[in-house]
């Protein structure tokens, strides 16, 4: 018997809910690799799954949390699942890896995305069963509870930094802007790219708070968010070399229409919405880049290039200054980790161990 977090659909005869349960193995879906969980993470996609949002949750009941830390308990190649259902949450057409040749009992092993949380039940539970595909066993030198520190937001935010620079942007090339700065994504962005020697604007709607926070993470400037919050010019003053955004809509556009000629834009998120009104103008004119970092269909190459770079890039310091930990049953409630992400009120990451 162990611990999880259930969210049960709306019914016509009753709410849906999202509550701490003791389940049972009998339970947990199919999958080849079976793990005692540790640490998962809170992410804003959690705080949709935990208010029942149909956005995010793809199959009820659902075990949330997209991220998840822990210690491989068996491996049985027999308990794969549907291939059909392991395609649609990873873009791997179904095809599971040899999960025997790979992992073993006691291997330490991080989760991320890959339809867990979503479709398949995650990290919010003290055991979980998944397929091997997305697994990455934990880089040398990095603690479990720090893995989940990085989570999902952390290993987006390299992904869109191994693309600014696979794109041609360096340090030399100008000033990079992050969005959502004082968030998960944005905090560790900020850290990573001060960390390789960029210039760092950070966007945010809290400077008033958080301004020292984000000078401590490597931010050079910062910007208020109205700035970029309302329609603007197709074409702007060129102002940024690259950036990471994690809000979307009018705010990407303007930061595409202020982004230098030959520099390049990276999408995480949609905070702000998910359309996007901007024109083809600074494509054509400027020879710009919009790119999207997809931190749950990542390949396993990237996966690993991106815990690698993790692993040895990001301070251990800095990456403790961003982190709360919490308890599962900190992540319910009005007052939970859940609803405080969704309002905004969440300041760098929050850690879950799932044992407390």
């Amino acid at each position: 018997m162990f611990r999880s977090i259930v969210v049960t659909e709306d019914t016509p005869a009753e709410p849906g809910t999202a509550e701490l349960r003791t389940v049972d193995d009998d339970f947990l879906q199919p999958g080849a690799v079976t793990i005692a969980v540790e640490y998962s993470s809170v992410n804003y996609k959690d705080g949709l799954a935990l208010a029942g949002s149909r956005g995010v949750v793809r199959s009820f009941p659902l075990i949330p949390g997209i991220d998840l830390v822990g210690t491989v308990v068996s491996v049985d190649e027999g308990g794969a699942g549907d291939a059909d259902d392991a395609g649609d949450a990873s873009g791997s057409g179904g095809a599971t890896s040899q999960a025997s040749a790979r992992f073993a009992p006691g291997d330490h092993v991080i989760l991320n995305g890959d339809g867990i949380g979503e479709k398949f039940f995650g990290g919010f539970s003290e055991r979980a069963r998944v397929r091997p595909d997305a697994l990455v066993k934990l880089p040398a030198g990095l603690t479990a509870k720090r893995a989940a520190a990085i989570g999902t937001a952390g290993f987006t935010a390299m992904i869109g930094v191994l693309a600014l620079e696979k794109l041609g942007i360096q340090p030399s090339s100008g000033e990079i802007l992050v969005t959502g700065a004082a968030g998960g994504v944005g905090s560790v962005a900020i850290a990573l790219l001060a960390g390789r020697g960029y210039s760092v604007t950070a966007s945010t709607g809290r400077a008033d708070t958080e301004g020292d926070y984000l000078r401590s993470l490597g931010a050079t400037t910062l910007l208020n968010r109205s700035e970029l919050a309302d329609p603007g010019k197709p074409l702007q003053k060129q102002r940024w070399a690259g950036a990471i955004d994690s809000v979307g809509s009018t705010t990407l556009a303007n930061i595409v229409a202020q982004t230098n000629y030959g520099g390049a834009v990276v999408s995480c998120g949609l905070a702000q919405g998910a359309d996007l009104p901007l024109t083809v103008m600074p494509f054509i004119l400027r020879g710009v880049t919009l790119t999207g970092a997809n931190s749950v269909e990542a390949p396993i190459a990237l996966r690993e290039e991106a815990w690698a770079a993790l692993a040895a890039e990001l301070d251990p310091a800095l990456l403790d200054s961003m982190t709360n930990t919490i308890g599962l049953t900190d992540v319910l409630g009005p007052a939970g980790a859940g609803s405080r992400i969704l309002a905004g009120s969440v300041r760098g990451r929050t850690v879950v161990d799932v044992r407390a």
